[in-house]
């Protein structure tokens, strides 16, 4: 059976500061580190790996459709097993910022919820996507959806002090 896992954070669990908009910005602007991540039980049947990070718990009020996407990575070579903290493997897509990679859990805090659900989804596909860097997470959805074997998830929250 699929499994995603990270040895940074358990499932449900918190995402550690340096892994957030929080530690980065402290230390000068850096973009925040992606966490690490271990993959298992992917299907014999599987030719490539998605990946895609979103935060289903935007405020209506500053995103209409209440989620912000993080990180979308598609044509993940279905050998992978590990995904090491700040690297990148497979195809970028786009963030909602439209950025070609990680953006770190960043809650608002000035609205509610305070703490945020950060959902890591792993899916995989019968066939490599056709699609260029840079597709959005709708498009790269589209996509993998009729190629689809197997998905799983792994979710973290984080709040902002």
């Amino acid at each position: 059976m699929l499994a995603l896992q990270s040895s940074a954070f358990e499932h449900n669990g918190k995402i550690p500061v340096k892994y957030t908009c929080d530690l980065p910005a402290q230390a000068g602007g850096d973009p925040a580190l992606s966490p690490p991540l271990s993959i298992n039980g992917v299907p014999e049947a599987a030719k490539t790996l998605v990946l895609i990070m979103d935060d289903p718990d935007v405020p209506k009020a500053l995103r209409p459709e209440g989620v912000f996407d993080h990180w979308v990575l598609f044509n993940v070579p279905p050998e992978t097993r590990e995904i090491r903290e700040g690297e990148t493997v497979g195809t970028p897509g786009a963030t909602t910022r439209g950025d070609l990679r990680y953006t770190g859990p960043c809650p608002p805090p000035d609205y509610e919820p305070s703490e945020h659900r950060y959902v890591f989804k792993l899916y995989a596909l019968s066939a490599p996507l056709t699609l260029s860097a840079g597709a959005t997470k709708r498009e790269v959805l589209d996509a993998l959806a009729p190629l689809l074997i197997e998905e799983t998830e792994l979710i973290g929250r984080y709040s902002r002090k």
